[in-house]
């Protein structure tokens, strides 16, 4: 695995943990819900812009992407 793989891998891990604290849900869910909305693709392809962003940020972002799937 190169480095550029770990380090997207770690980010999505961070986005997951964050996402399970704000949203009081467990891991397993979380991974399930980005998962079924393609939100892990668009965390993983995105990487370069949104791994600059804040947590707070990057929360808003994955409401705001979860909104969108599910209208």
């Amino acid at each position: 695995m190169s480095k550029k793989e770990q380090d997207i891998l770690y980010f999505v891990s961070f986005c997951i943990e964050q996402y399970k604290h704000e949203m009081g849900m467990n891991g397993s869910d979380v991974m399930d819900l980005f998962d079924r909305t393609g939100l892990l693709e668009y965390l993983s392809e995105n990487y370069e812009v949104l791994h600059t962003q804040g947590h707070r940020w990057l929360i808003e972002e994955m409401k705001d992407y979860l909104e969108r799937r599910a209208s």
